[in-house]
């Protein structure tokens, strides 16, 4: 097999084969798609590959059989037949700005009177829209298709200007509606994007959508599969190690039996052929971090989060649960999924090295508000752990928690409790990449957070107090005999007791002793 185009930020399903480019065929899933029912709705994480599978279906639907030649559905399509399409995308525009999502939308509604050779007398939106369906069906003698990309961006966009943000919802629940009331003249409906914004805040007046996010059959329509990549891509994997492309790229799941990759790490990765945080750098999670310290969320929560088949829908302006902004925006994944009384509980957690490596460097660049210094210390600390020198960690543990503006604990008592210290402390561990397990269980309890790396083991047991206390951080990791668990690594194992002053907000003890 030889090598192909890397169809890095490709959208565009004609290019893609015209220009010999790798495709991973995702036709198969239209085929079921279209076998089951009319109307679906798909939410993924950015640059997933959801604006490409709407620009399939848009050339499927248009009947350009050329480009289809060798995929899945080619022989199991009737080209004779050609359907009209109307296609939405809000990808583009300043949604912040009070209208512009009604301008936006007519803007786009004049392109598809162009293309058609179709026009509508109606100044009003929905009215508009309704009636360009049906000019379409009687153009064409054939239903609509009827595709929308992005569908949320004029809400997300807008969520930190809240008053918009509800306007901009309100305005599309009204325009989504109309595909219900057109169901004569509509062929076929997806909408895809990023959030999952509850049916009675948006969909209301389409309850006759079918929601396949979370539907084992279709887990992997978007994204790349470890077998897509033996495939497809086999001629750009000699040189790279796979089990370290799992380690960075893979784990987003879906409730199917493969997890996925990100397909815009895998084509950086093979066109750049080094590991690199290639999806997390494209879009800064400002909205996102700010809002975890808001709401006091741990960062060590964030590696074992619970929540529920109704909490991760759970997604509105005034109405954002932690777990389903996390998951839905891609940073955490479903782990394991347990069934309670007919009730489906998930626990979540980073789905790959990119994103807990990541994502725990910009809550750490928040928190300190100075990415130079950050950087140093994160710097630092991987060279003093790789020489144990123990006395350079204290001062620099004294220096991360002394970096932090005085200004953050105003009015902010999150400096009492263990697990705020505890929390900087795996962030920095986890924004380099080193193995962190938080309380990690064995018989004897739970220690604080154990590190893996450079074939040494790391316990740390954390304790704040108002006075000096004899060691009694590094005394408990000794009376419950956490190294017990690790011994069998054969490798060296140090006990770590570090105590916090509640009055200073800093290290007040950091006691050594090698098990």
């Amino acid at each position: 097999m030889s090598k192909r185009r890397l169809p890095i930020g490709i959208q565009t399903f004609r290019k893609i084969r015209q220009e010999d480019c790798y495709y991973v065929d995702k036709t198969a899933y239209i085929r079921r798609l279209l076998d089951e029912g009319t109307h679906y709705f798909l939410s993924r994480p950015r640059r997933f590959g959801k604006s490409l599978f709407l620009d399939t279906l848009k050339e499927l639907f248009e009947g350009n059989q050329g480009l289809f030649a060798g995929l899945h559905i080619h022989d199991r399509w009737d080209w004779s037949v050609r359907y009209p399409v109307l296609q939405l995308d809000f990808g583009r525009g300043n949604f912040k700005e009070s209208g512009y999502v009604k301008a936006n939308l007519m803007a786009q509604l004049d392109a598809v009177e162009r293309r058609t050779g179709v026009a509508s007398d109606y100044a009003t939106e929905p009215e508009r829209f309704a009636h360009l369906l049906e000019l379409l069906h009687d153009h064409a003698g054939q239903p609509v298709a009827v595709l929308i990309d992005e569908y949320d961006k004029p809400i997300l966009d807008a969520l930190e200007v809240p008053d918009i943000a509800r306007a901009n919802r309100d305005f599309l629940r009204g325009l989504y509606a109309v595909i219900k009331a057109s169901d004569a003249h509509v062929r076929f409906t997806f909408i895809t994007g990023v959030s999952k914004f509850s049916k009675v805040s948006l969909f209301s007046g389409l309850n006759n959508l079918t929601d396949i996010t979370l539907e084992p059959s279709y887990s992997a329509l978007c994204g790349y599969t470890d077998a897509d990549l033996d495939a497809v891509f086999a001629p750009e994997l000699p040189g790279l190690d796979r089990d370290q492309i799992r380690n960075w790229y893979n784990g987003y799941s879906w409730l199917g039996d493969e997890k996925v990759y990100n397909p815009f790490d895998i084509l950086l990765l093979f066109r750049r052929r080094r590991f690199a945080a290639y999806w997390f750098e494209t879009g800064t999670p400002t909205f996102l971090v700010e809002t975890l310290f808001k709401r006091r969320v741990s960062s060590l929560e964030l590696g074992a989060m619970e929540s529920s088949d109704e909490l991760l829908s759970t997604f509105d302006v005034d109405d954002m649960a932690t777990e389903a902004l996390l998951f839905q925006t891609g940073y955490l994944t479903i782990i394991d999924a347990k069934d309670r009384g007919g009730r489906w509980f998930y626990r979540l957690g980073y789905p790959n090295r990119e994103v807990r490596q990541s994502l725990n460097e910009s809550l750490l660049r928040y928190l300190v508000q100075d990415a130079t210094r950050q950087t140093a210390n994160s710097g630092q600390l991987y060279d003093l752990l790789e020489a144990n020198d123990f006395d350079g960690l204290q001062t620099l543990f004294h220096a991360f928690f002394a970096s932090i503006p005085y200004e953050w604990y105003t009015n902010n008592d999150i400096a009492r409790y263990e697990g705020y210290y505890a929390s900087v402390f795996y962030s920095y561990f986890a924004s380099l990449g080193m193995d962190v397990r938080v309380e990690d269980s064995s018989s004897h309890g739970r220690t604080d957070m154990a590190v893996l790396f450079n074939s040494h083991v790391y316990l740390f047991e954390f304790k704040v107090i108002e006075m000096a206390s004899a060691g009694a951080a590094l005394a408990q990791l000794q009376e419950r005999r956490y190294a017990d668990k690790y011994r069998a690594l054969g490798q060296p194992i140090y006990l770590i007791g570090v105590e916090f002053s509640k009055d200073e907000r800093n290290v007040a003890a950091f006691d050594v002793e090698r098990a």
